[in-house]
């Protein structure tokens, strides 16, 4: 079997897809992007694509490692993306043509179903409480949300009362046996984190994500050590390399590696494995489409430190094409009291509809997240 084309298309929201075709009629989806970058990306996957074409796709770590050691200049959001929808792409087509789910090709699944959260509230939150029940009613048993706007590196004392409340209304909602992820979304610097991270530790949050920026892990120790609840990151880490001190340094107690931006299931399967040994939890980051959530759920599937998945259903993003949008049958995503059944079908076990890609793809997009400024005119993390 030889690789013959590779085909991109930026499709809405803020999604790109790769198609990967071979000289045996079998083709395999990626889903290679960053977030605000899709053209970057999508311009690192044709580059890569002169070292695939011909090549045998079944070759899968060959390949991964061809792509990555081959260029002197390697790692980063742009590149590590790239690899890793290609990298789904192929272990789509090996699942394929040997008629079997990506996670039977890895050792088979050590779990039935993954648990799975929804999200709430939006970049700047609001509505906790309602929107807390909504989900709670549509059968999850864990959601996620932002903790705070903007917040200034030293900022009033009133700016973390109001990020308390918010999370104290959402417990009161739905009480204490539903799990509440708490994102700083590394909008929260130094000097504030240490003295909101301890004024959380009364609402049980099920994890804090992003405390500080990945920049900044290095403080994890002094402004978050002995909390009474976990600390999680990893969406902006790329690849076993970028994981390694935090859990050599004991930093964190979940990571969260994006399929989508961490070198695809290959990389992924690897920072599990690394966190397993250190006795760390894996919940795969996921605000993404149909492939880099199946992709992830393929690794849920295998690790068995994977506790719970993210995803994108509903999200204030999916403002105009849903995660099901593009799938011939949307049954394998359908997520039923808050779990999802371990996928089945041969490769990533989705069927993207490629007519709808095409036509979604006349459309495209051209996403880019928000900026942000300080009263005082500064830039703000968003």
């Amino acid at each position: 079997m030889k690789i013959t084309a590779l085909k991109t298309w930026l499709v809405p929201p803020r999604w790109m897809f790769l198609k990967i075709e071979t000289d045996e009629g079998i083709a395999g989806w990626g889903e290679p992007v960053i977030e605000g970058r899709a053209l970057t990306v999508q311009a690192a996957v044709h580059e890569l694509e002169d070292n695939l074409i011909g090549r045998d796709p079944r070759r899968v770590e060959d390949i991964w490692q061809m792509l990555y050691r081959g260029g002197f200049y390697r790692g980063g959001p742009i590149l590590m993306s790239a690899i890793a929808g290609i990298d789904q792409a192929l272990w789509d087509i090996k699942g394929k043509a040997l008629g079997v789910p990506v996670s039977e090709l890895l050792g088979g699944p050590c779990r039935d179903r993954v648990r799975m959260y929804a999200w709430i509230g939006g970049d700047r939150p609001a509505e906790i409480a309602a929107r807390a029940k909504v989900v709670v009613e549509n059968g999850f048993t864990a959601f996620k949300m932002n903790g705070t706007p903007e917040m200034a590196i030293v900022d009033s004392h009133r700016k973390v009362e109001e990020a308390v409340a918010r999370i104290a209304e959402a417990r009161e909602a739905v009480g204490p046996d539903v799990g509440i992820a708490v994102d700083f979304h590394g909008r929260v610097h130094r000097p504030m984190a240490k003295v909101l991270l301890r004024e959380l530790e009364p609402f049980h949050p099920m994890f804090v994500e992003e405390p500080v920026l990945p920049e900044h892990l290095h403080c994890l120790k002094s402004i978050a050590g002995n909390l009474g609840y976990p600390i999680a990151t990893g969406e902006r880490l790329f690849s076993r390399y970028d994981f390694r001190a935090i859990l050599q340094d004991g930093l964190v107690d979940i990571v969260q590696p994006d399929l989508s931006h961490c070198g695809g299931i290959t990389e992924g399967r690897k920072i599990a494995t690394l966190a397993e040994t250190y006795d760390v939890a894996v919940a795969p980051h996921c605000p993404l489409g149909p492939l880099t959530l199946a992709a992830s759920l393929q690794l849920d599937a295998v690790a068995h430190n994977a506790f719970i998945q993210e995803q994108s259903m509903g999200i204030h993003y999916n403002v105009e094409c849903d995660v099901l949008d593009y799938l011939k049958d949307p049954a394998p995503l359908r997520i039923e009291n808050g779990y999802l059944p371990v996928l089945t079908g041969p490769g990533l076990g989705v069927e993207i509809d490629e007519e709808v890609v095409v036509e979604r793809a006349k459309q495209g997009h051209r996403w880019r997240n928000p900026l942000w400024r300080h009263a005082d005119g500064s830039v703000a993390e968003w």
